[in-house]
């Protein structure tokens, strides 16, 4: 009689779970695009750094910050690790990509061309383009 006991509030609590579980399935994250571009400063492409876009929660954008590597001015995001649409806030960080050697380890990203430059973008519900220019004033 005790093992039936158990067993019927073993196979209880699975079930439960397992309800619980399904109904996780109805919080969605909403989707998703890609985004690619050209990140200029000073009339150049920035050879090194980093692009985020942060969904603007003050506007009512809701969604994951993404980030993407700039590469000879040239950033891109795949679709599925993409920006959703609406309002972002833009953080951008530009290196010049000369290796700078520390003891054994090498940043190889370089120096800062200008602090972070923030700026804020509203991105489409689609794969897009979104190029950026850093104004020359925000030199170090």
């Amino acid at each position: 009689m005790k093992a039936t006991i158990f067993t019927h509030s073993a196979l209880l609590g699975v079930l439960l779970l397992a309800v619980l579980a399904g109904c996780r399935r109805g919080v969605s994250e909403p989707p998703r695009f890609g985004l690619s571009g050209r990140v200029t400063y000073d009339g150049k492409p920035v050879p090194a750094g980093f692009v985020a876009f942060s969904p603007d929660d003050s506007q009512g954008n809701r969604g994951p910050t993404v980030t993407a590597d700039i590469h000879a001015g040239q950033y891109q995001i795949k679709p599925d690790e993409g920006t959703v649409g609406g309002p972002h806030r833009v953080s951008i960080h530009g290196l010049d990509g000369k290796p700078i050697p520390y003891g054994n380890l090498t940043n190889s990203l370089g120096k800062r061309l200008f602090p972070e430059f923030k700026t804020q973008v509203d991105l489409p519900c689609e794969t897009a383009t979104q190029d950026f220019t850093v104004p020359a004033d925000k030199a170090r």
